[in-house]
């Protein structure tokens, strides 16, 4: 793809919506007691019901109904006083009933918002609906890259079918890949804080397509809308968008209609391309179950649920910022990975806020990043991280071996100081052994000694350093300046 000038590019504004499927961690599938937990033997986890079988009946499964109530209450959404379950009729292999249980003309939510910030330019972006559905099964493709094309033969694991999915539909009203980007990490954000998905994208359980658009500014009239499917991470979704913006931006110039179509997504390649044909609503030709009866949530209930929602990201936010004092990026970045409760935890045991999101933000993420796991998911408690900080302060160890203790403790030996004893981390801050260490590196650098004593203050690094070696690093540093400073002024 060629670069093109920017003020090509200016002369489009790009319209993008996107379609957000969560898979609920709810115990059991969306109209069945079939567990949901992930893993186990292939179609081990199915039953007459989610494979729907002749004379099965489905039953919807409450945990999923409130979760999705709870999702709309928090992206400030009207709750359907009633709503109803339509067969969303198609074939694809990994769907055994040849249809799909989902919401059509009445959502269980609809007419919400939700609040983007892109370099401190807020922004809101309708929310169209919120509504139920169930997953379809996985297909495996063997042989060849893994996918389809290629591949020798499928096999299909029917494990996930029926899992509760909700979607969520924004309005067109996000206008760059980076607002979709922050509107899909502060979606994620919410659904972590309401506890309804692990919402993981890498995995499949949180999962974005974008509906991309460009128009000649100052006008109103839609452009030929691309579908892009499942994009897995945030990266991808901005990268992909910012890829069509640049793929429609060259037809357009070049005179050539963009084409209605669903394409997929390749990260390697760093491009897009057809996958099929855009369907229509009619395609699917929806029709009411007939299996199951409207949604029809209490009142009583809806207010019981709107009262229990946890603090939202965006006030969780402002509340690290405004009260504990953490910087706007950290707090960004605690809310968004799921580790602002440890740190609200770190600070309730004692824990200097902003030190502990720094620890946080900086040496936990890089670790969870290290070990390929969620920061949310990080093995440690909040108490566990003001203990570690309360060493540093007391000088029982250096910043550099509470790194070390940190490791030990992330890696589930024990606790901050138990880690600290086992692995002989603890700083020295005897007087005499410190002081026979501050001699012996004097005796062994006296170039460096007699430039102290000339006044090149610089050269006291040579031999804090040699006290440091000698030490295995635990020498309390402060200590040893100190030390060498008396020694030398003498």
């Amino acid at each position: 793809m060629t670069t093109i000038p920017d003020d090509v590019t200016t002369r489009y504004e790009a319209v993008i919506g996107l379609e957000v499927h969560v898979e609920l961690a709810t115990a059991t599938k969306m109209f069945c007691a079939c567990a949901t937990e992930f893993g186990g033997e292939p179609n081990s986890r199915t039953c007459p019901v989610c494979l729907g079988l002749p004379g099965s009946l489905p039953v919807p499964n409450r945990a999923a109904i409130e979760a999705a109530v709870r999702l709309g209450l928090a992206l400030d959404c009207d709750v359907a006083p009633s709503s109803r379950f339509h067969r969303k009729n198609y074939f694809y292999p990994d769907m055994p009933k040849n249809y799909q249980i989902s919401q059509y003309d009445v959502p269980i939510c609809s007419d919400g918002r939700l609040e983007v910030d892109v370099d401190g330019e807020p922004t809101t972006v309708g929310i169209t609906r919120v509504h139920m559905e169930e997953d379809t099964g996985k297909s495996l493709h063997v042989g060849g890259t893994g996918r389809i094309a290629g591949s020798d033969h499928s096999l299909i694991d029917y494990n996930r079918a029926g899992i509760p999915l909700l979607e969520i539909v924004s309005e067109p009203d996000i206008r760059s890949a980076a607002q979709a980007r922050a509107y899909l990490a502060e979606l994620r954000a919410i659904v972590l804080a309401l506890g309804i998905s692990d919402a993981k994208l890498e995995e499949g359980s949180m999962r974005c397509d974008a509906n991309v658009s460009l128009r000649p500014r100052d006008t109103q009239a839609y452009g030929t809308r691309v579908e892009i499917k499942n994009m897995n991470s945030l990266r991808s979704l901005q990268r992909a968008v910012d890829y069509e913006i640049r793929r429609h931006t060259e037809r357009l110039e070049a005179g050539d209609p963009v084409v209605q179509e669903t394409r997929h997504w390749d990260e390697d390649a760093g491009a897009t391309s057809t996958l099929r044909a855009k369907e229509e609503v009619f395609d699917y030709r929806y029709f009411p179950d007939p299996d199951l009866v409207p949604v029809e949530p209490d009142a009583a209930r809806i207010e019981e649920l709107r009262v229990g929602l946890p603090e939202l990201p965006a006030a969780q936010r402002r509340r690290l910022v405004d009260d504990l004092g953490i910087e706007a990026e950290q707090a960004r970045t605690l809310v968004g990975s799921g580790l602002a409760s440890v740190l609200d935890d770190a600070s309730a045991a004692g824990a200097d806020a902003p030190t502990a999101a720094k620890w946080l933000a900086n040496e936990i993420t890089s670790w969870c990043h290290d070990q390929g796991i969620e920061p949310a998911d990080a093995p440690i408690e909040g108490s566990a991280l003001a203990e570690l900080l309360a060493m540093v302060e007391e000088g029982t160890l250096s910043t550099k071996l509470a790194r070390a203790a940190l490791d030990g403790v992330l890696a589930g030996e024990g606790s901050p100081r138990e880690v600290a004893q086992a692995r002989g981390l603890e700083q020295v801050s005897d007087e005499g052994e410190l002081e026979r260490l501050v001699d012996e590196a004097i005796a062994s650098q006296p170039e460096a000694a007699e430039k102290v004593r000339g006044g090149n203050d610089k050269a006291i690094g040579a031999l804090v350093g040699a006290v440091m070696k000698a030490s295995q690093g635990q020498a309390n540093p402060q200590r040893v300046n100190e030390l060498l400073r008396d020694r030398l002024a003498n």
